[in-house]
C-alpha cells in the first residue's frame, strides 16, 4: 500500500508469482510472507549445499502432472531447508504451478485433487476487533447486514489488557450479531504459551457461545494448546495459520488437540500440503478450515484443499481487505443469496490477475550482489514467456 499501518492486516502487501509455459498457459500464485524476504529466498546465491535459492529447485524443471509439483517440493525442502524461509516463497510458486496445471488440463484444482463434488461453504467475515466495544458492536451489525452467517473478531487489543476488558468486546460482538450468527474469536498468538491467561477468557467466551478461540498460543506450543483444550469445553480451540510446513499442523491435531485446524496455502508450502492436512483432519475427526486474509486469488487457493468436504463448512473470508487486495483480481468469490460461497469451477484457480489493477502498487525492486544484478522486477508489459 502507498501508506502502511501497524494493523495486523496482511492485505496491505502482496507478492505475486507468475509462471508461464511454452504452450501459452499462465499460472498465478500468492505468497503470504514478507515480499522482499521471499524474493531474496528465490534468487540468493547458494552459500552451501542446503542453502540454495528456491529457484535452483524450480527453474528448468518440467511440469507434466501432479507428481512434478511433488518432486519440486521435495527438492526445495532438501536444497533450501528452513534456512531461507523457503516454504513461504515456495508456497506462491506451488500455487502458481497448480493453477498452470489446471489451465493445461482444463480442470479446476479441486477436481485434480480427487474431489468429485464442490460443496458450498459458509464464509465468516474475518474482522479486526474494534478499538472500543462500541465499534466492535457496530462492526458486528454491519457484517450481519452484509449477509454473513458467521463472524470472527480478533487481534487489535484482544488479550493485551485485562480479561474483563476483553469480555466487554465479546459481549458487544454477541449483541451486535444477535443470537443466530456464529461468533469466532482470534487471539493472534497473544499469550505465547501462557495457559493461565487464556483460561481467564474462557468464561466470557462460553457465555457468548463462541464456536472457537483461535491461535491463543505460538503455533508450535503444542502442550499449551492441549492443556487449554482439556478445559475449554464448548469453546473449540483452533490453530494452524502459523504452520509453515504440514508437520506443524499435523502436530497441532495429534498433540495440540485442536478441534479446528486452519492452514494457509500461501504459507504452509502450497495446496498439496494443505490437502495433506485436510485428509489427516478428516481421519482424526477435526474440522478443517482455510486461512486467508488477503486477495481473492489467495482465497481461491486456500479453498481448494477442502472444496470436496461437505461437513467442513466454515470458510474464512476477507470481509474488509485493503483496496490493494481487491485490485489484484478481475473475478471475486461473491456470497450468494444463501449466504454461501463456492470454490471456483473454472480451470485452475478460476481467478484472473488484473495486470492493469496492480500497476498502481508495483514496487521497483533490484537486488545486487558484488555489483552484479541478480533480480529486477518487471512491469506487466515486460512479462515474457518462461519455462
Amino acid at each position: 500500500m502507498p501508506e502502511v499501518t501497524l494493523e495486523a492486516d496482511g492485505s496491505q502487501d502482496a507478492l505475486l508469482v507468475r509462471v508461464a509455459s511454452d504452450e501459452g498457459n499462465v499460472g498465478w500464485g500468492e505468497c503470504e510472507a514478507s515480499p522482499l524476504t521471499s524474493i531474496a529466498a528465490f534468487v540468493t546465491p547458494k552459500s552451501h549445499g542446503v542453502c540454495q535459492p528456491v529457484s535452483a529447485s524450480v527453474i528448468g524443471e518440467n511440469l507434466v502432472g501432479i507428481s512434478d509439483i511433488e518432486r519440486m517440493s521435495l527438492n526445495v525442502g532438501r536444497n533450501s531447508m528452513d534456512l531461507l524461509q523457503a516454504a513461504h516463497t515456495w508456497s506462491g510458486i506451488e500455487i502458481a504451478l497448480w493453477d498452470l496445471l489446471g489451465q493445461k488440463l482444463q480442470e479446476p484444482i479441486w477436481r485434480l485433487l480427487g474431489y468429485p463434488k464442490n460443496f458450498p461453504k459458509t464464509p465468516y467475515a474475518s474482522l479486526l476487533i474494534g478499538q472500543t466495544p462500541e465499534l466492535t458492536y457496530e462492526s458486528a451489525k454491519k457484517a450481519v447486514s452484509a449477509g454473513f452467517k458467521a463472524v470472527k473478531f480478533g487481534w487489535g487489543s484482544y488479550g493485551t489488557g485485562s480479561a474483563g476488558a476483553d469480555a466487554e468486546h465479546i459481549v458487544a460482538a454477541r449483541d451486535g450479531l444477535g443470537e443466530e450468527t456464529e461468533l469466532l474469536i482470534d487471539a493472534g498468538q497473544i499469550w505465547g504459551s501462557n495457559v493461565e491467561a487464556a483460561l481467564q477468557r474462557l468464561p466470557a467466551l462460553k457465555r457468548a457461545r463462541v464456536t472457537w478461540l483461535e491461535e491463543p498460543f505460538f503455533a508450535d506450543a503444542y502442550s499449551a494448546h492441549a492443556t487449554l483444550a482439556s478445559h475449554s469445553g464448548s469453546v473449540g480451540i483452533a490453530g494452524g495459520e502459523g504452520a509453515h510446513n504440514p508437520h506443524m499442523a499435523l502436530n497441532l491435531i495429534d498433540y495440540g488437540k485442536v478441534s479446528f485446524i486452519q492452514v494457509d496455502s500461501a504459507r504452509i508450502g502450497g495446496i498439496s500440503p494443505s490437502k495433506l492436512v485436510a485428509d489427516h483432519a478428516v481421519s482424526r475427526g477435526v474440522t478443517f478450515v482455510n486461512h486467508t486474509f488477503t486477495s481473492h486469488l489467495a482465497l481461491s487457493a486456500s479453498m481448494q484443499a477442502f472444496a470436496g468436504l461437505g461437513d467442513h463448512r466454515l470458510c474464512e473470508y476477507p470481509a474488509q481487505p485493503k483496496q490493494l487486495a481487491l485490485d489484484i483480481s478481475k473475478e471475486k468469490i461473491n456470497i450468494d443469496a444463501n449466504g454461501e460461497i463456492f470454490t471456483p469451477n473454472e480451470p485452475g484457480l478460476g481467478i484472473t490477475v488484473d495486470l492493469e489493477g496492480i500497476k498502481t502498487y508495483l514496487q521497483k525492486v533490484e537486488i545486487f550482489v558484488q555489483g552484479e544484478k541478480i533480480f529486477e522486477s518487471k512491469e506487466p508489459s515486460d512479462f515474457v514467456k518462461c519455462t
